[in-house]
């Protein structure tokens, strides 16, 4: 079965200079193109997070330095009751790809601005979700132009339930399945977990969370799309007696 995935959320029209400078042309009006242009945008979207939270009634949770993520939004899953939700948000302070300006100038002296490249240090919004048909996962967004996007989610609590809202009894693990009378059945249905279901809750939550772009950017195409940054996947062989444990790796060495 699929296991975690970590997918990429991205807009491919913005990922290069040119993609960038368009942008900022026809859609923000910029006569001389600058990342100053985005400043605007990117105000925006912190100030709609913060209200965001203020309206659900969350904790805006900020992250120490070497604190474990994880550990945090157990506490918080521990003591949810609904059937799906935003955890809380989180926010840290993370390097990112993005864009910038420089002034260069042409041979008769004079300047204009290069858009580049970069790597800094930005601040990224952690949304930790339950969601009913996925269980946990989270969104993080960065804050600052072109707005990346990174998606985590487990395969296996998808799938513990699909089979508990299909009433299939179980055994689970903390991540998998430990034993089943339908064994066959699980397995077609792990095999559906696919592209187009894991497309569709990242979409499902986007029009729930505060977004970077307008919905005018977004009819013109400036929509997010996910590729793969890591993959996960679990062939859960559950080893009854030590003996057989044994016998399994020194096949394995051999």
């Amino acid at each position: 079965a699929i296991d975690r995935m970590y997918l990429n959320g991205y807009v491919p029209s913005l990922q290069s200079g040119g993609g960038v400078v368009y942008f900022m042309k026809e859609h923000l009006g910029a006569r001389v193109p600058s990342t100053m242009m985005v400043a605007p945008m990117s105000e925006r979207f912190v100030n709609a997070i913060e209200r965001f939270v203020a309206t659900e009634g969350l904790d805006l949770v900020t992250f120490k330095k070497g604190q474990r993520k994880d550990d945090v939004a157990q506490e918080y899953l521990a003591s949810f009751t609904r059937e799906e939700g935003v955890l809380f948000v989180g926010k840290a302070q993370e390097k990112a790809s993005v864009f910038r300006t420089e002034k260069r100038r042409n041979t008769d002296g004079s300047t204009y601005p290069w858009i580049y490249r970069s790597t800094t240090p930005v601040n990224h919004y952690y949304f930790y979700l339950v969601d009913r048909d996925f269980g946990p996962l989270f969104i993080k967004f960065c804050s600052y132009f072109p707005y990346a996007v990174k998606v985590c989610l487990n395969g296996h609590e998808w799938l513990k339930r699909q089979l508990t809202q299909r009433g299939i009894a179980y055994e689970p693990l903390d991540n998998g399945i430990r034993a089943t009378d339908h064994a066959a059945r699980v397995q077609r249905i792990a095999n559906t977990l696919d592209a187009p279901k894991i497309d569709a809750v990242f979409r499902k939550w986007l029009r729930r969370l505060p977004h970077p772009f307008t919905a005018a950017h977004r009819a013109a195409g400036y929509r997010y799309q996910l590729s793969i940054l890591q993959a996960e996947f679990a062939l859960t062989q559950v080893l009854d007696r030590p003996r057989t444990g044994r016998d399994f790796f020194e096949e394995v060495m051999r």
